[in-house]
């Protein structure tokens, strides 16, 4: 006997039974290095910038924004073509809510049903979400024990999966590895499909981006985030840097007026100071060093780290020790690698607290 309509269960995707969403936890601690937020507020006078950006444009909310985020897209191309010296326009430049929507809308437009991904893993769990969010296959390769890629399993790889699109973090998260732009290449050349380089990091890493690769070569994708090295996380905008046949390909798949009024005036007002806003970086990195070096010193192993965080092994159960961390007002992050956590570099206090916290409870 079938089931009156008010008792049958939600018709959810079997794909998505027993998921479980993204995120990592938000706990109210006194030390957060969780989430590789950069932990330096804007300053006073970017803070000024941006209200007078929002004041300029709050009589106008009645209106759509500007569907195209015009203004947005060129102050993009321009930081990217003043760091990368790649000739680059609003017409290479596509921006969303964040990165994570750029790769979702990447999927959505050379992926899908019937199609297929490449991952390297351990690596940013939103590359599987998003592929099997839009019904395509998700394969992976193991990364060596340095966590590095191996060219030659990757080719092999490439060539034995005939994936529609290959996913390389660079650096790579959680682990901080970077990956040459020779190997990049190599697998470019080796697919006929979309290769995606992720590089949310990349302003912490001292090796070049794989933006130089993008001249003659339509199917290389580089996205990045304002959310890390220029501290804008809470403003969520992500940007592409690809062929301008790539970006009109997103324009099939994207929501209307995906990006508000609200966050294009607050993203254009803060990247208009965009050297005060990198100006934290160098210490990041101080911080990052500072980690390495305490947690070495501890004997414990650190993995080389071109991104704002560091990823280490410990003794035990990981979780346990994650645990005792929180219970001491220290949040950091256990990635699911066992024996492993990982750590955000945070201001010269909590480096400190962190080290002392840790040092104690191991």
């Amino acid at each position: 006997m079938t089931a009156p309509c008010n008792q049958r269960p939600l018709p959810v995707r079997n794909e998505l039974i027993g998921r479980t969403p993204y995120g990592a936890p938000q706990i109210d601690v006194d030390v957060r290095m969780n989430t590789n937020e950069s932990p330096h507020a804007p300053s006073p006078a970017v803070v000024e910038d941006i209200r007078a950006a929002v004041a300029e444009i709050v009589g106008d909310l009645n209106r759509y924004p500007d569907r195209e985020a015009v203004t947005l897209r060129s102050l993009l191309a321009d930081y990217l073509q003043a760091t990368t010296s790649v000739p680059l326009s609003s017409d290479h430049i596509w921006a969303a809510n964040g990165s994570n929507e750029i790769l979702l809308q990447t999927m959505q437009a050379f992926a899908g049903p019937g199609r297929s991904a490449l991952g390297f893993e351990p690596t940013y769990s939103m590359h599987r979400s998003v592929t099997e969010a839009t019904g395509a296959a998700y394969h992976t390769v193991a990364r060596r024990e340095d966590f590095g890629i191996d060219a030659a399993t990757a080719l092999a790889a490439v060539e034995y999966h005939r994936p529609d699109v290959v996913f390389i973090c660079n650096p790579n998260n959680p682990t901080g590895t970077y990956t040459d732009l020779d190997t990049i290449e190599a697998i470019y050349d080796a697919t006929a499909g979309i290769v995606i380089i992720d590089e949310a990091y990349i302003e912490f890493c001292t090796h070049p981006s794989a933006a130089r690769l993008l001249t003659g070569r339509p199917r290389l994708l580089v996205i990045r985030t304002i959310s890390k090295a220029f501290g804008l996380a809470g403003v969520r905008v992500g940007y592409l840097a690809a062929n301008p046949e790539v970006v009109a390909a997103l324009r099939l798949v994207r929501l209307p007026y995906h990006l508000s009024s609200l966050t294009q005036a607050v993203a254009v007002a803060a990247l208009s100071r965009r050297v005060e806003l990198l100006s934290t970086v160098p210490e990041v990195v101080t911080q990052r060093e500072r980690i390495v070096d305490g947690l070495s010193a501890m004997g414990l192993q650190v993995y080389p780290s071109d991104a704002n965080f560091v990823l280490f092994s410990v003794p035990g159960d990981a979780a346990a020790l994650w645990q005792r961390l929180v219970d001491r007002q220290v949040l950091i992050r256990d990635v699911g690698i066992p024996g492993h956590l990982r750590v955000t570099a945070g201001t010269a206090e909590e480096t400190a607290a962190f080290l002392e916290t840790i040092r104690t409870s191991l």
